[in-house]
């Protein structure tokens, strides 16, 4: 059957040279939380946030993924706005990702001040802070224009491309704008002691401008990390240490609306292995600040419309396969409430529903994360180590994989299906449960080993090779 996942850009090196870069020792553990501002708190500000990283540290977080903070451009014309800023119907032209000025810092959210108050207040309390950069395009305001015209590409009636999101294209072929960006990289670099960087839309800029910011970034922050948003194979070569796990989100999107059968996670996750170096990385989730907004325009959050159920077992999902898992806001105490990146205090506000923390079901969750954190933390294997798919009796509802680990086997199963399953695992044994679905009960199923699952549950365990397998069990 054809592929349906393909990369951006294949990988342009001969396959003996097809190797990812070295992923930074702290990677290995870690997890990575996002904050959105403008949802995260009542206040959308840096200084209201900085009050809730106690709690973010809490869950175990190592990695602060903070979205824009640079000022966005006002500008009213709707035809220099994006698609779905037009879709939104909220008449907001401050876009996060449509950059006025990339060396201030938006009103909107605070200070310069506050800002390093922020990424202070995350070091104290042992997380690490990385910032989006938004270099493909910039606002059609942006505050050098005026003085620079020739930084945006212009097309051959002399007016701005203006790309995919009707923004105007940065000309990443003129040098001056490559030091212009690589002179914002090192500011924030300095002025706010920031841990590195979270490439939007990465794939769209040259790579070479990226593997010498990234020589650039390593001179002021050795131990500093760089994040793509993209699908290009050549960009762990040398510039970013992860990239978007894009494969396996689409298939998790379209598990989730019943689009796609269980068995569709297998086929994204293995066509990441044909497409992508070796030792290539991942950034795991299925929401974030994109997700959420598409959501919500479209039928509601993933609680609210699937149920919370499935988004553990979604949750459980990521943070056992490879790569490096990340929770956005909120979802910790599971949110239901519709996000989009155009709603502010003047338009149409909306944030995360906080009193979710004092339910059952967001007590429940926040236990959750705190204990698949814990879980990552105490396996290091779990980023980089052998993934082994097994096969299920049913596997248009339930996936089942293996990861071989030094310390024993981890192994997970889910049902995707409205009703409770019962179903066989090929070649496994029955262990320690360490997280499982209310209702997971392991049971010999057809001559071996398997699960009874409740509808949209799942379960953890690690094998135990003492325990008699069905060849040997009396």
């Amino acid at each position: 059957m054809a592929s349906r996942y393909h990369p951006t850009f294949p990988s342009v090196r001969a396959p003996e040279e097809d190797q990812a870069r070295p992923a930074p020792e702290f990677l290995r553990t870690a997890v990575m939380y996002q904050i959105f501002l403008r949802p995260f708190t009542p206040e959308g500000t840096l200084k209201a946030a900085a009050a809730l990283l106690p709690h973010v540290a809490s869950l175990g977080i190592d990695v602060v993924y903070l979205c824009p903070v640079t000022v966005a451009d006002d500008d009213p014309r709707e035809e220099f706005w994006s698609g779905r800023q037009v879709a939104s119907k909220l008449g907001n032209p401050r876009n996060p990702y449509r950059v006025k000025d990339f060396f201030g810092i938006d009103p909107e959210y605070g200070t310069a001040e506050d800002l390093r108050q922020f990424v202070q207040a995350a070091h104290g309390l042992g997380m690490r802070v990385i910032f989006d950069l938004v270099y493909f395009h910039c606002g059609p305001g942006a505050v050098f224009l005026e003085e620079h015209p020739e930084f945006v590409v212009h097309d051959a009636n002399g007016e701005w491309d203006l790309g995919s999101w009707r923004f105007p294209k940065l000309d990443l072929d003129n040098p001056n704008v490559r030091e212009y960006l690589y002179g914002n990289m090192d500011y924030l670099l300095t002025e706010y002691d920031v841990d590195g960087f979270r490439g939007d839309v990465a794939d769209c800029l040259p790579v070479d401008f990226w593997e010498e910011g990234r020589r650039r970034m390593e001179a002021i922050k050795p131990d500093g990390i760089m994040l793509c948003e993209g699908l290009r194979g050549d960009d762990q070569h040398e510039a970013f240490d992860f990239s978007y796990g894009f494969y396996t989100q689409w298939a998790i999107r379209a598990m989730l609306k019943g689009e796609k059968p269980a068995s569709e996670l297998r086929v994204a996750w293995s066509q990441e292995q044909v497409d992508y170096p070796r030792g290539f990385r991942w950034m795991r989730c299925f929401d974030n600040h994109d997700y959420a907004m598409d959501t919500s325009m479209s039928g509601g959050r993933h609680e609210a419309r699937h149920g919370s159920a499935v988004c553990d077992t979604m949750l459980a999902t990521i943070f056992l396969l490879n790569g490096v898992p990340m929770v956005y806001n909120g979802q910790e105490i599971a949110d239901n409430l519709p996000h989009s990146i155009y709603a502010n205090r003047d338009h149409g506000r909306m944030f995360v529903n906080w009193s979710r923390a004092l339910t059952v079901v967001g007590q429940q969750r926040l236990e959750f994360i705190r204990q698949l954190t814990q879980l990552r933390h105490e396996n290091p294997e779990l980023m980089e180590g052998p993934l082994e798919w097994l096969e299920t009796s049913q596997p248009e509802s339930v996936y089942a994989f293996r990861r071989k680990l030094a310390t024993g086997d981890l192994c997970l199963v889910a049902n995707l299906s409205d009703q409770q399953i019962e179903v066989a695992i090929e070649g496994t044994q029955v262990g320690d449960p360490l997280l499982t679905a209310s209702g997971a009960v392991a049971r010999p199923v057809g001559g071996g080993y398997g699960w009874l699952l409740p509808a949209k549950g799942f379960a953890i365990w690690r094998e135990s090779p003492d325990h008699p397998t069905p060849e040997n069990a009396e």
